[in-house]
């Protein structure tokens, strides 16, 4: 995509933002043509916003089970990258005003422990998983801004960061048990609410940080030691209406919390 047509389209998605607009497709003239576009978009956007919010950090990998593809109509992977000031600790407190409508996902994170090579061919989980060094339970702050699921764009998606809005971590373990069979289940004031998987995410979570891996690559990028990549939810995504403490237990591996006001 030309540059200035990239640069004025993150400029829109942010004015959009500032203002708590719906979202809404970024259509022609000016939108994103094709995927490669919208990431085009996406990095002028967050490029945008490190003056505010600090530099990427890691990245996230959405609409990795059949339930999330399903739920938005889209039926392969996104990816967007998480920005410094937008990581938090178990435990944190957010607010929903802060937010167009704040979404939670409920998912496994990994962190990478040595740069991946950018080869340009396709990376398998096999082949990443000597560069991962940490695993934890975590939670993904999204904000879809009140988007209409029944007519949504993946290209407008994608061009809005994949609609990141923060992670939520507990403490990353440097042992961890096989992650297809472990079970999460997430609850509400200590009410158990739904629950799902590691093989949910793409079979196994390493499959979701590998395709991330090879689509960085794609555009001539590569994940770097330190950053960390969550792997998508492995139930449907919960929107908050209400004041409450939100739990994720993954089995054998931690539990993560976050407080809504």
């Amino acid at each position: 995509m030309e540059e200035i047509a990239a640069r004025r389209a993150a400029e829109a998605l942010l004015a959009e933002h500032q203002a708590n607009t719906r979202f809404k497709t970024l259509g022609p003239p000016g939108g994103p043509a094709t995927i490669a576009d919208a990431y085009d978009i996406q990095d002028r956007y967050v490029a945008l916003l490190q003056g505010k919010l600090g530099n990427p950090v890691g990245y996230k990998v959405g609409l990795t089970s059949a339930t999330m593809q399903t739920f938005c109509g889209i039926d392969h992977p996104i990816g967007g990258v998480v920005l410094a000031s937008r990581v938090h600790r178990s435990g944190a407190s957010v607010r929903r005003a802060d937010y167009g409508r704040l979404g939670l996902e409920f998912e496994i994170a990994v962190r990478i422990k040595s740069d991946v090579p950018v080869n340009g061919k396709p990376l398998t989980a096999d082949a990443l998983a000597p560069h991962i060094d940490g695993v934890c339970a975590a939670i993904e702050l999204v904000d879809d801004r009140r988007a209409d699921y029944s007519n949504l764009d993946v290209r407008s998606v994608v061009s809005d960061n994949s609609w990141n809005a923060g992670i939520v971590l507990t403490d990353f373990l440097t042992q961890w048990p096989d992650l297809a069979p472990a079970l999460g289940r997430a609850s509400k004031d200590g009410a158990v609410f739904g629950e799902g998987h590691g093989r949910d995410i793409l079979g196994h979570p390493f499959n979701s940080a590998a395709w991330l891996a090879t689509q960085l690559a794609s555009r001539g990028a590569g994940l770097k030691a330190g950053d960390v990549v969550m792997t998508g939810s492995v139930m449907k995504t919960v929107f908050p209406e209400e004041a409450a403490n939100y739990r994720f237990d993954l089995e054998g591996i931690g539990t993560v919390e976050v407080q809504v006001r």
